[in-house]
């Protein structure tokens, strides 16, 4: 019976560890994650469909300032639990872009399209692909 003696002694050491949060816990993130080069390309003047195929349409739209677009996103920074939020304000004249306020999680868009690749690349499809299944 020294295996069923050692399974008691185990058992309570990896529930204690489990409830301490020692164990990793992923990074969860938010809201809009957009790629740097695309907030780079902002310029006064553009539409709000040119703003819209930039950066996706806003998170949060607000029925009473539709000249006011906000782009929101969040991460969990912590095993505790806390987060940190982000806002991106965009700033429209007559549905044309004249400024723009706030921050957004840059680094942290190319760290999750890594992830992704890495993690999903073996079953996207590459292109080739598509196009022989289309014919």
């Amino acid at each position: 019976m020294p295996s069923l003696s050692r399974l008691l002694l185990i058992a309570p050491a990896c529930l204690a560890l489990a409830g301490c949060g020692i164990l990793y816990k992923q990074p969860i993130y938010q809201g809009n994650l957009m790629e740097k080069e695309a907030v780079d390309q902002l310029r006064p003047g553009l539409s709000k469909q040119q703003v819209a195929g930039l950066l996706g349409t806003p998170s949060l739209a607000d029925p009473f300032h539709h000249q006011r677009w906000d782009y929101a996103a969040s991460e969990r920074t912590d095993r505790q639990g806390n987060v940190e939020i982000k806002t991106l304000t965009l700033h429209f004249e007559n549905d044309t872009l004249v400024r723009w306020e706030g921050e957004y999680f840059p680094e942290q868009d190319l760290e999750l399209a890594r992830k992704s690749l890495r993690q999903f690349g073996p079953n996207i499809p590459k292109d080739k692909d598509k196009d022989k299944r289309r014919r």
